[in-house]
């Protein structure tokens, strides 16, 4: 097979730890070399196709480590597919993500990540990886979790919420962080106190209160903060490192921030949601709210400062999507009358990376930092690093050609996710993917679509690489 170059030049390369005008030699699906522009040594380069970055950042693509395309869930499933949500991905600048494949109740692990290895296969605009969810933790499937770790699927999703469908108890909780913390994989907390929850939720009902806003005040900030705490010390005990995923409170990042003080190794995740949006949202009139509702829930405004600086000072390392797609007319809408069955989830695979950049805009983080957050971290938490996340000589060619003066509005009627509104509707945002290639081969290019499913493969995770 004949060797295929690709050159792109004269752009600002950012990666977590460097800002570099250089040009980017590719290869065969991967990084070549990187010279400063204008060198002797990048004068001499040739290739097939070369691309001008110049006036352009040139970033490594996005690894999204929290996305569940086509979840069954609450009788009806996420709208997207591994099919349309990677091209949605692809289209924000996104190359990686990491799903969920879920076990059922009383079935192996086995059998919930070959359904999900099913649904993924030869589907996929970009790379993939999967996570595990833990819905039945038993002797065998702890003893399953060695063999997965073994696999490539190095981390484990549990739920002190959801009784009944996904929940866990303390005891279920520390088996399997003791066996992770033996097998070296890590554990993904979904951190609520969820039986606390249904009280709340029968009691919101038996009064009346029904409407969408009644998700977020039902869901309350102490019982975040609290299963928070007690997912840390479940940790300690198990002598197991825990990464608690969609992070929305203020008190639930101090939870971290003590834990981290002390030296352990615990780690957070928040969402663009919890950054942008508010209850104010999950308040506005003629069931509009339902858009919004997802767990956890959308905070009071004044969340969004401790989540910014959780961020900055590192107490926060990942900013994931947990996207998970349900339409509002026909999905959403089965919740109208009872909060309660209103599907869990928003869409944003495809808005993370842009709303990111406006938080440089804005002034809330660096650039360095937008990609340390996005792309290199995640990649490093779920064992992809430096294959994903960088750029540097050996890596996958995973590149984003990031215009960041291009003015966009975000809407539904513009988006590529298979749902039928924008969480962001109307918002102005600053910056733009213009070219994305994935293993060197190009999928957007100058806005528009050149990719397809079967492009993206299964990519194997090694253990987690950001303990050390």
């Amino acid at each position: 097979m004949s060797s295929t170059r690709t050159l792109i030049r004269g752009g600002l390369v950012i990666t977590a730890t460097d800002e570099i005008h250089a040009d980017v030699l590719i290869e065969d699906g991967r990084i070549a070399a990187l010279a400063a522009h204008g060198t002797a040594a990048a004068g001499t380069w040739t290739a097939d196709r070369t691309i001008d970055a110049a006036g352009k950042y040139v970033i490594p693509g996005g690894v999204d480590a929290h996305t569940h395309m086509e979840l069954p869930f609450g009788g009806t499933s996420a709208s997207d597919t591994f099919e349309t949500g990677t091209r949605a991905a692809a289209w924000g600048g996104t190359t990686t993500i990491v799903d969920f494949a879920v076990q059922s109740m009383g079935h192996s692990l086995r059998e919930g990540l070959d359904a999900w290895y099913a649904k993924a296969d030869g589907n996929c605009a970009i790379d993939y990886a999967f996570h595990m969810i833990l819905s039945d933790v038993n002797q065998s499937s702890l003893k399953e979790m060695d063999l997965l770790v073994e696999e490539g699927i190095t981390s484990f999703k549990l739920f002190m919420a959801y009784p009944g469908v996904f929940y866990s108890d303390d005891g279920q909780i520390l088996r399997a962080m003791q066996r992770s913390s033996a097998n070296g994989g890590l554990i993904m907390m979904h951190a609520e106190n969820g039986i606390a929850i249904d009280v709340l939720v029968e009691q919101a009902l038996a009064r009346g209160e029904t409407d969408p806003r009644y998700h977020g005040e039902v869901r309350k900030v102490l019982l975040e903060a609290e299963a928070t705490h007690r997912a840390i010390q479940l940790a300690r005990v198990a002598g197991a490192p825990l990464y608690v995923v969609h992070v929305s409170a203020e008190e639930a990042v101090a939870e971290l921030a003590a834990a981290r003080d002390k030296g352990l190794p615990v780690f957070g995740e928040t969402c663009p949601q919890y950054l942008f949006l508010s209850t104010d949202n999950l308040a506005e009139p003629d069931f509009e709210g339902a858009k919004y509702v997802c767990s956890t829930p959308l905070r009071p405004r004044e969340h969004q400062a401790a989540l910014w600086r959780g961020l900055r000072t590192n107490d926060l390392q990942v900013v994931s999507t947990d996207h998970c797609p349900f339409c509002f007319s026909g999905q959403k809408e089965l919740g109208r009358g009872d909060f309660s069955k209103i599907p869990n989830g928003l869409p944003g695979v495809e808005n993370r990376m842009d709303l990111l950049h406006q938080a440089v805009v804005d002034g809330h983080i660096s650039r360095r930092r937008w990609i340390e957050i996005a792309c290199a971290t995640p990649a490093r938490m779920f064992g992809l690093y430096p294959k994903k996340g960088t750029i540097a000589p050996g890596a996958d060619a995973d590149v984003v050609i990031y215009d960041p003066h291009a003015e966009q509005t975000l809407s539904a009627a513009t988006h590529h996710m298979n749902v039928d509104y924008s969480a962001y509707e109307g918002r102005t945002v600053t910056g733009q993917v213009e070219t994305v290639l994935s293993r060197g081969e190009v999928v957007i290019d100058q806005r528009e679509f050149t990719g397809r499913a079967g492009h993206g493969v299964y990519t194997p995770r090694s253990t987690c690489q950001y303990l050390n």
